[in-house]
């Protein structure tokens, strides 16, 4: 999970024996995860997607830990990961908006950079009186800011995609969307790249993959039932907020038998409102996630039997 802790002056700081740890941490860090192997996963996903997006995000990943390194945050957080996840989606958002030229290679460096001050910032501010007390996670933010703004600064040299046509039924468009949600966390439309993610979060822990699972079914369940676009569900791009809403209210940052999993469920189904406003801007990323984590967490400060792990 996204630590909030300030940076430290240390007398020194020696840094990761082991770079590649590093950079595979960050990989899972984007699903609250701190394991080698489901990192490695998701990083073959990246690779499966297009090798191209891979280097990004892993230069993404590798700036964002420099800066995690030069702003002294705890050696233990640049380590397992935690300043490396936010980096690693602006290199896929980079990818995504600009594609691997010069352009995006510049996007991503100065990108993953600028995550670490506005990592700072948000746990300046998560720290101090009177949001101290609800002790809310900086989670994708910084990443949903640089994004947001790289992907509005650059508007003149995006790349043009041919998006993929799906001649499915119904069924077959809902069954695909259910993995096409988990992929589109990291911005990446692929039944493939979506079992391999379900596969790399059920290897982190059981309760992981089910909650992912949870959002995604609940999501595309009610997006049937309510008429949503079809060719939207298909892709995924309806979904993936909700994947990491319901991991980081069941699997993460509560506690408790069923209370998480309640928790769980009413942010897949809060998330389809926080959307609202923003759904038909350019660059929205995450930011339903986020935003929708952190009103129920601050509502569930306030709410007995709701604990925080």
């Amino acid at each position: 999970m996204q630590l909030n802790q300030l940076p430290v002056r240390r007398s020194g700081w020696t840094g990761p024996r082991n770079a590649a740890t590093v950079l595979l941490l960050g990989m899972s860090q984007i699903f609250f995860q701190a394991k080698v192997i489901p990192g490695l996963l998701i990083l073959i996903a990246f690779v499966i997607a297009d090798w191209r997006m891979a280097l990004l995000v892993l230069l993404g990943a590798a700036s964002n830990s420099v800066a995690g390194v030069l702003l002294r945050f705890p050696p233990s957080t640049v380590r397992t990961g935690h300043h490396g996840f936010c980096g690693a989606l602006v290199g896929a958002a980079a990818f995504a908006a600009l594609g691997s030229g010069w352009l995006g290679v510049a996007a991503t460096v100065i990108g993953g950079l600028l995550c670490g001050p506005i990592t700072w910032l948000l746990v300046k501010a998560f720290s101090s009186a009177p949001l101290k007390a609800l002790r809310l996670p900086y989670l994708t933010a910084p990443f949903c800011i640089v994004a947001s703004v790289m992907f509005f600064a650059t508007s003149g040299h995006h790349v043009s995609r041919e998006p993929v046509v799906l001649n499915e039924s119904l069924t077959s468009l809902f069954f695909r969307s259910i993995l096409s949600n988990v992929s589109q966390v990291v911005l990446v439309d692929s039944v493939v790249v979506g079992v391999l993610i379900l596969l790399a979060l059920f290897l982190s822990h059981w309760k992981v993959g089910l909650a992912a699972l949870l959002g995604s079914v609940v999501l595309s369940v009610l997006a049937v039932s309510t008429g949503k676009d079809q060719l939207l569900l298909g892709h995924g791009m309806l979904g993936y907020s909700e994947v990491l809403v319901s991991i980081a209210l069941a699997a993460v940052f509560l506690k408790g038998t069923w209370q998480p999993w309640v928790m769980a469920i009413a942010g897949t189904l809060l998330v389809g409102v926080v959307r609202i406003p923003i759904q038909d801007w350019d660059g929205v990323y995450t930011w339903p996630f986020v935003l929708t984590t952190w009103i129920l967490l601050s509502v569930g400060h306030f709410i007995p039997g709701i604990k925080r792990s």
